[in-house]
């Protein structure tokens, strides 16, 4: 129950219908349908995260990138009967019964939405609030240390996937990853929790402006935390349960 909550209040930014032509029986184009999914806006301007994330980094990520994961699974879902009606919270949590096009779109849309609002222009990005900063402090011995061990799993990541800091079952925090666009709150996840923070190790993410450099990424990457999220996120996370 507490994951299906936090799938939902994270998705309900993500349900604003886009518009795609619909078909009449005789073939003509009519009003047009609701698509089921479509694209966020970015919650900041495309040059805010800079020097941490340049903007033609941000540009491509977010209209490219991302934009590609909404249409792929909009086709999807409009071709699979089964699918209609179903909610991203849906297809996310049920991905291990999904085809490998609908498992990869719909978690390539949950993370991304989940990363942009993870970030925050650098002189907004705060501190974690006293109840996270225990608890990290608590799991890791400090937050530098946190720090180096979400680096550790970022870059132990082989491959194209994310890291995260979860709240488990346990109502602990831990550290975790997954490969490609599995998130921790699918079936399938090796370890499971909802996600308070995450961050793409694609290359897509990091490559024109560090290159191979992913361990340099992760380290200016704490510069657009948005920490008042991450707050946010881990007291809902705490309360529910």
């Amino acid at each position: 129950m507490r994951i299906a909550l936090a799938l939902a209040t994270a998705c309900a930014a993500l349900m604003t219908p886009a518009v795609v032509p619909a078909q009449s029986s005789a073939g003509q184009a009519s009003t047009p349908a609701p698509a089921a999914f479509s694209l966020p806006a970015l919650p900041y301007a495309a040059d805010a995260l800079e020097p941490a994330i340049d903007a033609q980094t941000m540009t491509i990520h977010h209209g490219k990138h991302h934009h590609a994961y909404v249409d792929a699974l909009n086709k999807a879902v409009a071709a699979d009967p089964a699918l209609a009606g179903q909610s991203l919270e849906q297809l996310v949590a049920g991905a291990g019964a999904l085809p490998a096009v609908v498992r990869n779109n719909a978690g390539g849309h949950w993370n991304h939405s989940f990363f942009w609002q993870s970030m925050i222009p650098p002189a907004q990005s705060g501190g974690p609030s006293p109840e996270l900063a225990a608890a990290i402090n608590a799991k890791f011995g400090s937050l530098d240390a946190f720090k180096v061990a979400f680096k550790a799993a970022g870059t132990g990541r082989f491959g194209s996937g994310w890291v995260w800091l979860i709240v488990g079952g346990d109502g602990q925090l831990a550290i975790t990853s997954t490969p490609n666009q599995d998130n921790p709150l699918m079936d399938v996840a090796e370890t499971k929790g909802t996600p308070i923070l995450g961050n793409d190790v694609w290359e897509h993410a990091y490559y024109l402006q560090y290159q191979n450099r992913r361990a340099d990424y992760l380290d200016g990457w704490w510069q657009v935390v948005n920490w008042k999220a991450v707050s946010d996120r881990f007291a809902a996370a705490t309360t529910r349960r």
